[in-house]
């Protein structure tokens, strides 16, 4: 028996309120009558906008206020983009579904050229040091500028900061509505997606059986299988800060492939690996390519990385 009423806790971005929107009509369609209600709550990455996401505490920045409303029982559950969410859970708290994927991958905004097409020493916007990391691999001329904000605000800083291309997550552009200006969509071979990037999922308490119940029908089993092994992957690569780890799971006839990646900043010191197994091994898997990945150089680079980015 689904609960008669659900609020639902959301940041106040674009973005936050499509993917709480989306949540709150699949619910109604779902069980009519039940009431669904959007509490916005601003975060502290709402209000830092200024300064790169590593410097100032990476993922945890987007959902921390939201579980501590959950846990004062302000919220019943929220709907947060996973590339947001960091490995590990407020005790009583926990993810109970994870959505069907939209496009993983990366998508690149500029004034009707590709990717190829950039000229030497292009400025490009990026908010993600994954990115930034495989995009200078491939063309280290390039000059990579932090831009921060929400959907809209990336789009207009491609003429506001004079650059030639932004990128972002197309995942976030469709559901905008903004696929038009896409100019090129880069291949997940090119430009690894980030953890869980496309994917949504939804946090409650653990206790609250009737909430998690009428939430279990949201969770699409392939993209939970991929995204729990890019998720292993990356606790079991770094703490939570936002540093050069990317990764995709992909899943076919019950069997999971998960590629990761291991990056310096400037895209000179790379590691990458593939590996396959039953999707039902998903958080073993991701453990385990993990584990290749820092014994074949990976460790050092996130050493260095920590050391000279984040100041740790």
């Amino acid at each position: 028996m689904a609960p008669s009423r659900l609020r639902i806790g959301t940041r106040a971005s674009q973005l936050a309120l499509w993917q709480a929107n989306w949540t709150k009509s699949q619910l109604e369609q779902r069980y009519p009558g039940i009431v669904v209600e959007l509490v916005k709550i601003k975060t502290m990455g709402d209000k830092i906008l200024d300064v790169p996401l590593a410097q100032v505490g990476g993922k945890g920045l987007f959902v921390k206020e939201i579980e501590e409303a959950m846990l004062r029982g302000e919220i019943d559950l929220a709907v947060h983009s996973m590339k947001d969410v960091p490995t590990e859970f407020p005790d009583g708290l926990g993810l109970v579904a994870t959505t069907e994927r939209e496009d993983p991958r990366d998508a690149f905004i500029a004034d009707g050229i590709t990717f190829s097409q950039l000229r030497q020493g292009a400025r490009i916007g990026t908010s993600a040091l994954r990115r930034q990391a495989q995009l200078l691999k491939a063309r280290p001329d390039l000059e990579m500028v932090i831009i921060r904000g929400n959907v809209e605000t990336r789009i207009r800083k491609l003429k506001e900061d004079n650059l030639d291309a932004v990128i972002l997550a197309a995942a976030g552009l469709n559901r905008l509505g903004f696929t038009d200006v896409i100019s090129e969509l880069l291949p997940t071979d090119f430009s690894i997606p980030a953890i869980g990037q496309g994917a949504l999922g939804l946090e409650c308490r653990l206790d609250a059986a009737a909430t998690i119940e009428a939430l279990a029908f949201l969770n699409h089993a392939d993209t939970a299988a991929a995204v729990a092994a890019e998720r292993a992957l990356l606790k079991c690569c770094e703490g939570g800060c936002q540093v050069p780890i990317a990764a995709h799971g992909t899943v076919s006839g019950g069997t999971l492939t998960l590629v990761g990646f291991i990056a310096s900043v400037d895209g000179s010191q790379t590691v990458r690996d593939t590996l396959s197994g039953p999707a039902s091994d998903a958080v073993q898997l991701g453990t385990q390519l993990a584990e290749r990945l820092l014994e074949a150089g990976g460790k050092q680079i996130l050493e260095t990385v920590y050391q000279r980015e984040l100041g740790h």
